[in-house]
């Protein structure tokens, strides 16, 4: 089934807007396509779209244009955000430290029909299911057209939490693209947990539908609402479920970690440390979706499955599911992942679960390798695994990425170290084995192959950036951890090109084209 796009009411959207802007936009020929309006006091007003934006040749933003358009819309709540009746359309607000708005974005509002039709199955299973993925990735439009087939056509009582009115829309009228879900405000974004209570003890929903799980309240009200047999419907923050498990805030959706401390028994008989991460308690969710692309999803069907396999140093292995452009669906079962893939991905994973996540994340490249010369090698594994830090050991100073030394041996045999320098190997002096002095250290050497790491992922994007604008040839860069990517997007507009992330973790790229 090929999805059918409406697009809500966009002349009112328009509407709302100085006369001059809305003139402009409508001479635009893609205009139908428009994500949203960026109007931010003494500049230019832009129009977005996906993968690009457009600079409205008008003159800069005045207070006059921003209040014409605060005027016209609902009111604003605590969250700053407002919308207009009977719409799906978002309007958020951006104020001074006086509190007066300096900035508007009007995010238009679609409602997508047969945007489910790719996860329709788990969805019909009553299973309670976490949504995750990057903001504008259509989340929330999914949300909504759940809504309306558990409402609709398998005739459910589903409950819609709708804290900032974005699932339902602005007033007090639901938007009819939920179907006969029934949609419950909040009046304050705090009180969201509370309400997502209310609605199961009032209500006796089948189905609850909340949009943005963001604090510890509402992952523990999203906790009760599944142990009383209700299906749960949430997207949360983070892309990946591995994002999930790694924010203490939020880990308890996917079951939470704990550091569990076995016997010696029992470390030599699973083959690893005394202390060992293991999952606290069962999912919240047992299904997680991620959202790569908008017809891009990776799905893990078991959660507590994944999480377990995951904290035994095996990366997960989700079921891929795209949609092609006749609107057919491939899905592509899951593939255990090679030795080489388990050991990129999960270097250094054990670690207290109190510990931040790692400073280098897991990525596709091979672990930094430290060349110790006099320093204890057990503290530098110690401070390794406490610390988190995706690195190993080696004896040959010409393999590694980094030396690191004692103040004495520096001092004794400085011959020995000048011609790793000379090789331009970094080296590291410490002033004594102790442990404090080891894994200061070793966290300077992490924070430097980091910015290392930033210029080189850079440096490459430019280059590749400049051999699109030559040949107009699609160029896929080198896998990169998420937070090197987004540095890359940002450098490739500099070039008014479009990029796309492509690939499943950990050998998630960057793709630049035209």
């Amino acid at each position: 089934m090929l999805q059918q796009v409406i697009t809500d009411n966009l002349d009112l959207l328009l509407e709302v807007l100085p006369p001059h802007i809305k003139s402009h936009l409508e001479s635009l020929p893609e205009l139908q396509a428009l994500l949203e309006v960026v109007m931010d006091l003494g500049r230019e007003p832009e129009a977005r779209f996906a993968g690009r934006a457009v600079d409205l040749e008008v003159p800069a933003v005045t207070e006059q244009d921003l209040d014409y358009v605060v005027d016209r819309v609902g009111e604003f709540g605590d969250d700053n955000r407002a919308g207009i009746p009977a719409t799906l359309h978002r309007i958020s607000a951006i104020r001074n430290r006086r509190g007066m708005v300096v900035g508007l974005t009007l995010r238009v509002g679609r409602s997508v029909y047969g945007t489910i039709d790719i996860i329709r199955d788990v969805v019909e299973t009553g299973k309670s299911i976490l949504l995750l993925g990057r903001p504008g990735i259509g989340k929330t439009t999914k949300l909504r057209e759940i809504a309306r087939i558990l409402s609709d056509e398998l005739r459910k009582r589903v409950v819609i939490v709708d804290t900032s009115n974005e699932i339902a829309g602005d007033g007090d009228i639901p938007h009819p693209a939920i179907g006969h879900a029934r949609r419950m405000q909040v009046r304050h974004p705090d009180l969201q947990h509370a309400v997502m209570i209310e609605a199961v003890e009032n209500h006796m929903p089948e189905v609850v539908v909340i949009d943005e799980i963001g604090t510890e309240a509402e992952a523990l009200a999203a906790r009760t609402i599944a142990e009383r047999g209700v299906q749960l419907i949430a997207t949360a923050h983070g892309n990946t479920l591995e994002n999930v498990l790694m924010n203490p805030t939020l880990s308890d959706l996917v079951g939470g970690i704990q550091a569990v401390t076995l016997s010696d028994e029992e470390a030599r008989r699973r083959g690893t440390q005394k202390t060992v991460l293991e999952r606290k308690a069962p999912p919240t969710f047992d299904v997680v979706v991620e959202i790569a692309q908008i017809d891009e999803l990776a799905v893990h069907h078991n959660t507590a499955e994944v999480v377990d396999r995951f904290l035994r140093g095996r990366p997960p292995a989700p079921e891929m599911r795209v949609r092609r452009a006749d609107g057919s669906v491939e899905v592509i079962p899951p593939q255990e992942p090679t030795t080489e893939m388990m050991e990129e991905a999960f270097a250094g994973l054990e670690r207290p679960a109190h510990m931040a996540p790692p400073l280098r994340a897991p990525t596709a490249h091979e672990p930094l390798r430290i060349f110790p010369y006099g320093v204890s090698h057990g503290k530098i594994e110690k401070a390794l695994r406490d610390l988190g830090l995706d690195a190993e050991l080696t004896n040959r100073w010409d393999q590694a990425d980094a030396l690191l030394t004692l103040k004495a041996y520096e001092r004794k045999e400085p011959y020995r170290l000048r011609e790793a320098r000379d090789r331009g190997l970094p080296v590291y002096v410490i002033r004594g084995n102790t442990y404090q002095q080891v894994s200061g250290a070793l966290r300077e050497i992490f924070r430097s192959h980091a910015a290392q790491e930033e210029q080189e992922a850079l440096a490459e994007a430019r280059r590749a950036a400049e051999q699109v604008m030559a040949n107009s040839q699609p160029i896929e860069l080198t896998p990169r951890a998420a937070h090197l990517r987004r540095l890359q997007h940002r450098a490739v507009r500099q070039f008014n090109l479009h990029s796309e992330s492509v690939g499943v973790e950990p050998r998630r790229r960057v793709k630049i084209y035209k």
